[in-house]
């Protein structure tokens, strides 16, 4: 997969962040899973929740080892093991569930493009190993 100057920028955005984790969001009623790298500041996930709050069946959000941050039902947080975090979230979530605010940009890039980001980012350390050798 050849890298778009853009998609670069946008996880390099994501990774900025020096939060970062997986979002997970499963379409009401058909569709496939779909998956990012996402930012998970707890403004950045208010946003991403906010803006899927009608179509989306489930979102899952875990961090880079795959650890639960937080999942929701109906559009709602159902888990979310840090309660700080979800004060934090729910703080900024409510006023856009609420319809008194808009949700803001996400930071966050599809899936693949991040896989494809690690690869070359990977590929480009062995070439230069193999240089040094």
């Amino acid at each position: 997969m050849d890298m778009k100057k853009e998609d670069m920028k946008q996880v390099e955005k994501v990774l900025d962040t020096e939060q970062v984790g997986y979002a997970f969001l499963y379409p009401s009623g058909s569709g496939a899973r779909k998956e990012y790298m996402i930012s998970t500041t707890p403004e950045n996930l208010a946003n991403f929740l906010g803006s899927h709050f009608m179509d989306a069946e489930k979102m899952i959000v875990t961090d880079m080892c795959d650890r639960l941050i937080l999942d929701t039902f109906g559009g709602f947080i159902n888990n979310c093991p840090d309660q700080k975090l979800c004060g934090e979230i729910v703080a900024k979530l409510a006023p856009i569930q609420m319809g008194e605010a808009e949700a803001g940009e996400v930071i966050m890039v599809d899936r693949d493009v991040a896989d494809a980001f690690f690869a070359a980012e990977d590929e480009a350390v062995t070439m230069a190993e193999c240089a040094i050798m």
